[in-house]
């Protein structure tokens, strides 16, 4: 556990070395030995937040300490911080602060503070989690895909499932499957699936993705969805990942199988260390 979870505060670390600097996921993902993909999946689940979003939160903060403590102008930290314009600069220091840039210079300006976050996790208690590991030979789910940006998803895709079901989708693709596969490190395609059945016409609207054949970590959920499946997604990157000792993550993708509005499974890619 120590090894993972240092890799992890190792990435926050190369993080917060270079907020003023061009920030590249797959950088960062990279001191975790994990990809980008799944280093965001991670760092939400852990910190409560997204990568982008604490970003944005540690450069806003620094900004803040520079305008109230030095006579900086406001473009020159504006620019420091990654912000293209004073007036896009403008807009997030006020929603984050509620203050203008030139607010925080004054005596007794209030401002807000996000400071790092240091992963540490503690083992309080024996629990039982429940998996297994399945081979799985190469499969295809055939369903309509749409591009989700990291930092907005979980509240995008819940918006995707309704869109689908509320517009008549559900009488061609029932929702099998929900399937994530990493774009570019910032963005993801997003399958609602079910399997491919190769004699059978694919939508206009649709397309196919296959998956390789492999090892899969197989997490059953039981309960109302979606705070059954959220329990036990947690419960795999801050429990099940840090103590494994014979596999490690595999592969930019995972699935989520829904066997019934109230049973499931979320299946993630590993191999053997």
């Amino acid at each position: 556990m120590q090894s993972w979870t240092e890799g992890i505060q190792r990435a926050i670390k190369y993080l917060e070395d270079n907020l003023t600097g061009n920030l590249d996921i797959a950088d960062i993902a990279a001191r975790a030995y994990v990809s980008p993909f799944y280093f965001q999946k991670i760092f939400h689940v852990l910190c409560g937040i997204t990568v982008g979003e604490y970003i944005r939160s540690r450069r806003l903060t620094l900004a803040a300490e520079e305008l109230s403590h030095t006579d900086r102008k406001v473009i020159d930290v504006a620019v420091k911080y990654g912000y293209d314009s004073p007036d896009s600069f403008a807009r997030a220091f006020q929603k984050f602060h509620g203050i203008s840039p030139s607010g925080a210079k004054k005596p007794g300006a209030t401002l807000k503070s996000f400071a790092p976050v240091r992963i540490k996790l503690t083992l309080e208690g024996g629990t039982m989690m429940e998996y297994r590991i399945e081979e799985k030979a190469a499969f295809t789910i055939m369903g309509k895909c749409r591009r989700f940006c990291m930092d907005t998803s979980y509240t995008e895709i819940p918006k995707f499932w309704q869109e689908h079901f509320q517009t008549g989708g559900g009488e061609i693709i029932k929702g099998m499957f929900g399937a994530c596969v990493d774009g570019n490190g910032r963005e993801f395609d997003y399958f609602l699936a079910d399997l491919y059945v190769p004699w059978k016409d694919i939508p206009p609207d649709c397309k196919t993705h296959t998956f390789p054949s492999g090892t899969w970590a197989v997490f059953p959920y039981y309960g109302e969805c979606p705070k059954a499946l959220q329990e036990v997604n947690t419960r795999i990157w801050s429990e099940w990942l840090p103590n494994c000792k014979e596999y490690t993550l595999l592969g930019n993708y995972n699935l989520e199988f829904y066997l019934s509005e109230t049973n499931g499974e979320i299946w993630v890619p590993v191999k053997k260390k």
